[in-house]
């Protein structure tokens, strides 16, 4: 199959060719060839580049840990303007568009609606809209495929940079689908465009597209961890650690006070479907518990057809909550540019899901509620903005 950025110059509008244009980009905007989308643009004539924008972490991963903001640059290889929209300015000034016609945005999401890059095109969207600018989206795909929806679909109440619009956490999407519902429901007056994939269908996990995985962020290094990120990303808002700073984040987790084998007996009465846990001990080099040793687990999943990523990530938190009531505690607000919302809060979408762990709700009761919601959102709103 090819991506967006494979058949772009055969896909390029033609009212828009030569064009002067920002680049919208971050380490995994690559081709079949691994060449980045800087060199591919830079050689193509189907637009002037004249500025590059990067999202949370750089448009070359600089920064390792999350929440760590980055300051724009002149490119040294390019002699291009770099501007950050993960600093003072998430969204776009009007002064970083005002010399441009169009942008072009070209991220690699991972198919979790807390995963930022989605809200940063949503914010040029936004920004090209009020500048009356073009916006012209090279698809990508979803690595968990299409298939497949789960968790809360986001109440706005609960709305931020984890998540700005209405979506369920594993939201079976491409990029270039989300920029589609954003478009049509939010946007209407934007000009909008679409370069799509060719060959790519909804069944295909990433590996099965025959594409490169480049890691998209520090923390995101396999195919692995995107599949356990919409679960194990709730772990940001705990006092546990989510394996940052261990070489398999997301996929490791534990705390100083968690006993490995009672953590995992607990976890197997769930019988949670295509997942495995092993008892496992680390030591995190950064984060959450830095050199100090943690007790838990490490997930081996074992189908990755009947895993259910969030459904997992709620079953660990509701097991050490219920095991450790007097050493688990939520993460407290600031997080993610929120002062005020608790942190499991904005994750989850809803408070609900919060609540209802501290009222010991069943794992089966809570999936019931958030799976009615998916189902609801599949067929009033996303199946209308599907491409493939």
């Amino acid at each position: 199959m090819q991506s967006g950025l494979d058949i772009f110059d055969k896909h390029w509008p033609k009212r828009l060719k030569g064009a002067r244009g920002g680049l919208v980009v971050h380490p995994a905007s690559v081709n079949q060839k691994l060449e980045h989308a800087v060199d591919c643009f830079l050689r193509s004539r189907k637009l002037q580049l004249s500025a590059l924008f990067g999202p949370q972490h750089g448009i070359r991963g600089e920064t390792q840990d999350n929440m760590i903001e980055w300051k724009g640059f002149r490119d040294k290889k390019t002699g291009l303007p770099v501007y950050s929209l993960y600093s003072d300015n998430r969204k776009p000034a009007p002064s970083m568009l005002k010399d441009l016609d169009v942008l072009a945005i070209d991220i690699q999401d991972v198919g979790a609606r807390y995963y930022t890059f989605i809200w940063t095109m949503e914010l040029c969207m936004q920004a090209c809209d009020e500048a009356g600018k073009s916006v012209i989206v090279l698809d990508r795909p979803n690595p968990l495929g299409g298939a497949v929806t789960e968790g809360p679909v986001l109440d706005m109440v609960y709305s931020s940079f984890v998540g700005q619009r209405p979506l369920p956490v594993r939201h079976g999407m491409t990029v270039a689908e989300i920029a589609s519902y954003l478009k049509n429901e939010f946007y209407p007056s934007l000009d909008f465009h679409i370069v799509p994939m060719k060959g790519w269908e909804r069944k295909m996990l990433f590996d099965e597209t025959g594409l490169p995985w480049v890691l998209p962020s520090p923390n995101m290094p396999t195919l692995d961890t995107a599949i356990v990120y919409p679960g194990m990303c709730l772990l940001e808002a705990t006092n546990l650690s989510e394996g940052r700073g261990t070489t398999r984040p997301f996929e490791m987790f534990g705390a100083p006070f968690i006993g490995p084998d009672v953590l995992v007996k607990k976890l197997a009465s769930f019988k949670l479907p295509g997942v495995f846990f092993r008892p496992a001990y680390f030591q995190p080099t950064f984060q959450k518990y830095a050199g100090k040793l943690c007790g838990g687990a490490q997930i081996h999943i074992i189908d990755r057809n009947k895993f259910r990523p969030f459904k997992t990530g709620v079953a660990i938190i509701k097991a050490i909550h219920d095991l450790c009531p007097r050493q688990f505690e939520w993460k407290q607000p600031p997080y993610e540019y929120e002062a005020e919302k608790m942190p499991i809060d904005i994750l989850a979408g809803t408070d609900r899901l919060r609540k209802e762990i501290e009222q010991g709700k069943s794992l089966e009761r809570m999936e019931a509620w958030w799976d009615e919601q998916c189902k609801e959102f599949n067929k009033k709103v996303r199946r209308r903005f599907l491409i493939y």
